[in-house]
């Protein structure tokens, strides 16, 4: 049953409408009268007192890592007390300039005198895995030569980086004639030799690519016989600037006849109509491949003539051997501070020591040294003498340079002619890597359309590749190892195996 009640009147509605207004309107009254809240005071003290240290402390990342590039969007939070503005001093993250010993890097260090006691030859090694079995092959040996002006701790770091990724790889970086601890005599060389400079010692320094490769493949002999390998392992020549030049020189120069570990001090292509000696316990070299960083003919010759100006930027002395180091990052010659401290101090002797022909120490060895130096140099602020400075300013400086580039300047064009036509037609793989494709000449150019090496570029470093960029550089190694190692080849077997099996074909 439906309940219908009747509607309310007009006169109940106007009557509750009125009410409601009355009471919105007594409520609107009532707040405008109210006095205003009280306020807490701001005490500028109180505020002053707030302590930064409240804030949590954000790690601070290395500059060489990726958060701390342009393209982190990371916030920063500044540490306590920190001047925002303030010129840093010395290097973020508190980064050590203390120089790194070889021993880090590498397993001994060899000295190999030749024969007839002209030349005692210094490298650095790590020796590779040996063979796993009977008709097994071991590890491979990367055999490295440095620029001009540098020594064979330039491919420390990148060493590790290779054996990382390789287990199984050897390290063979030696020290060339003129550099490093290789100690060398004047009876190596032919008195009137318009090819040879005189040292500041008063001996005669051969320093032609013919001869600078004859000393690269005695090493390699010369370290067989002190490491009584029956055979040397599979090869992968590697070579920096002037390194690559002599590399190439030796690829070219394959196949080479048995050249006797004795005949250290004799040119591949001798001067002087002599034939090569041999000697039947000398064995061939399996070059699987050689790799160039950082040099072509056509830029190599372009910067010849600007290059006496450019020594003439850097410093010639340093204090310490941290400040050779600090020099080196500091005015980007070398980009890796890691790389610089283990490179830098083989570069510099201590004055009145000796240069390049003393038997000094090595000064990586010690901890206590503080110094050291690099091939190729850009000016940049450091604490070390400039060469165009006096000469009692220049006699202060406790670290020189150990060898003197400026001297080399009669051998700079025959390094590189003809480099790139020889780089093309020598023996196994070959891999280029620059530091941007505009090193690359005409002729490079069209063997890389044409496919007849590997390229690869790396626009972010600069000369020093390896030393910029070890991880990138052992990678691009390894790799072109693997592409060129024969042993990974699996051959279907011969036919007459099968037959002589008694299997059909």
């Amino acid at each position: 049953m439906l309940d219908i009640s009747p509607a309310p009147s007009s006169q109940t509605m106007s009557e509750l409408q009125r009410k409601w207004a009355k009471a919105r309107l007594n409520s609107s009254a009532a707040h405008a009268m109210a006095p205003p809240p009280v306020l807490p005071g701001f005490d500028e003290l109180e505020e002053d007192g707030f302590s930064s240290a409240s804030v949590p402390n954000t790690p601070q990342d290395d500059d060489s890592s990726s958060a701390s590039s342009l393209s982190s969007t990371g916030t920063v939070i500044p540490s306590p007390g920190r001047a925002l503005f303030a010129r840093p001093q010395g290097f973020p993250g508190g980064r050590s300039l203390d120089p790194i010993p070889w021993t880090t890097y590498f397993e001994r260090e060899l000295f190999l005198p030749s024969d007839d006691g002209t030349v005692t030859y210094h490298a650095y090694l790590t020796s590779p895995a040996p063979p796993a079995g009977p008709g097994k092959t071991g590890g491979p040996l990367f055999v490295t030569h440095h620029g001009a002006g540098s020594s064979g701790l330039s491919f420390a770091v990148l060493s590790s980086e290779i054996r990382k990724r390789l287990p199984t790889a050897g390290i063979l970086s030696l020290d060339a004639r003129g550099h490093g601890l290789t100690v060398t005599s004047s009876s190596s060389n032919s008195e009137g030799n318009a090819h040879t400079r005189q040292t500041s010692q008063g001996e005669t320094e051969d320093l032609t690519l013919s001869r600078l490769s004859a000393d690269l493949l005695a090493v390699m002999n010369l370290t067989k016989r002190a490491m009584h390998w029956p055979a040397l392992p599979p090869i992968i020549l590697v070579g920096h600037s002037l390194g690559g030049a002599v590399v190439t020189e030796l690829a070219a120069s394959l196949p080479l006849p048995s050249t006797a570990s004795s005949s250290s001090s004799t040119p591949l292509n001798n001067n002087n109509n002599n034939p090569p000696p041999t000697d039947s316990s000398s064995s061939d070299i399996d070059l699987l491949g050689y790799a160039v960083l950082d040099v072509v003919e056509g830029s190599a010759m372009d910067a010849l003539q600007s290059m006496q100006a450019y020594l003439a930027t850097r410093p010639s002395g340093f204090d310490s051997l941290r400040d050779a180091v600090e020099w080196h990052v500091r005015s980007r010659t070398v980009r890796n501070a890691v790389s610089a401290r283990a490179s830098v101090p083989g570069l510099l002797v201590k004055h009145g020591v000796g240069g390049s022909n003393n038997t000094d120490t090595d000064p990586a060895n010690s901890s206590n040294n503080n110094d050291t130096s690099k091939e190729e140099v850009v000016s940049g602020s450091g604490r070390g003498g400039r060469a165009g400075g006096s000469g009692r300013r220049a006699a202060a400086r406790a670290w020189r340079w150990r060898t003197d580039l400026a001297a080399t300047q009669p051998f700079w064009e025959g390094w590189f002619v003809g480099l790139s036509k020889k780089f093309l037609s020598g023996r196994g793989g070959k891999l280029l890597l620059l530091a941007g494709t505009d090193r690359l000449d005409t002729e490079l150019t069209i063997g890389q359309m044409q496919g007849k090496y590997a390229l690869q570029v790396f626009p972010e470093a600069g000369h020093f590749i390896h030393e910029d960029l070890p991880e990138k550089t052992a990678v691009a190694l390894v790799d072109f190892y693997r592409r060129n190692d024969r042993s990974a080849l699996v051959l279907p077997p011969k036919v007459s195996d099968l037959l002589a099996q008694g299997k059909k074909v």
